[in-house]
């Protein structure tokens, strides 16, 4: 799928792109022209959200989008992914809740919104303990890039790219992938009160499976949020 560039994300884009001018430069504190940055940055962003077509689904939480938006830009920028397809999931909400969104940035369109499975020593119904360790059994925080598909034991599974270090870089090795699973369909949710989990994969239904994984596939991001992490993506990249 071929995806170009709609007004609102052109113009994200090119509010940061380098400006000449032919008039004298003023050196600036530092400080200021970073705040200006990181407010401008903001601006844009928010514009997006209230922006987005909800196709009949709720907004992801604005602090979450907000945290993903930013990664998504440095990554764009850098190469790291190559399609203006955001895969959104949210930690903080209730595994009962729809927490997964898929947004095309490029018509600024919520496509898919879902349960999605955490790993089982993360928690029970909430999700609070993560880790990039092996073994775990737990979900990794933090920017991944979409890989390749294959088939496995779950069917069609989409391989992850982990792209910070010490936080989810392990995801590979790992084997933590994208996949459909019966403990993620939402009519398990009637019988134990919260969703199946994981060893550290982010599961979802089977019954959207093949169409989300064929969405974002390839080097798209995808975000995983929590708000107790607080970090600067670009101090931890794998590059």
């Amino acid at each position: 799928m071929t995806y170009r560039f709609l007004p609102l994300l052109l113009l994200f884009f090119m509010s940061f792109a380098p400006k000449t001018t032919t008039t004298t430069t003023t050196v600036t504190d530092p400080t200021l022209i970073a705040s200006a940055t990181a407010s401008n940055l903001a601006a844009k962003i928010e514009l997006v959200y209230n922006s987005l077509d909800a196709n009949n689904y709720a907004l992801p939480q604005i602090n979450c989008f907000k945290k993903a938006m930013e990664g998504f830009f440095v990554l764009r920028q850098k190469g790291i992914i190559q399609k203006d397809i955001l895969t959104v999931i949210d930690f903080s909400l209730s595994s009962t809740k729809k927490r997964l969104w898929v947004i095309d940035l490029a018509s600024n369109t919520i496509l898919y919104n879902t349960v999605v499975s955490h790993g089982m020593n993360s928690g029970g119904e909430f999700a609070n303990n993560f880790s990039n360790a092996p073994s775990s059994n737990k979900s990794s925080l933090g920017f991944y890039a979409t890989a390749e598909t294959y088939n496995g034991k779950h069917g069609l599974s989409l391989k992850l790219d982990g792209l910070e270090n010490g936080i989810n870089s392990n995801a590979r090795a790992r084997a933590v992938v994208m996949h459909g699973a019966s403990y993620a369909n939402p009519s398990i949710l009637k019988s134990q009160g919260f969703l199946g989990r994981s060893q550290g994969c982010p599961a979802i239904p089977d019954a959207v499976k093949n169409e989300i994984i064929q969405t974002i596939k390839g080097k798209s991001c995808l975000f995983i949020y929590h708000p107790s992490r607080s970090y600067e993506i670009t101090s931890k990249l794998v590059v």
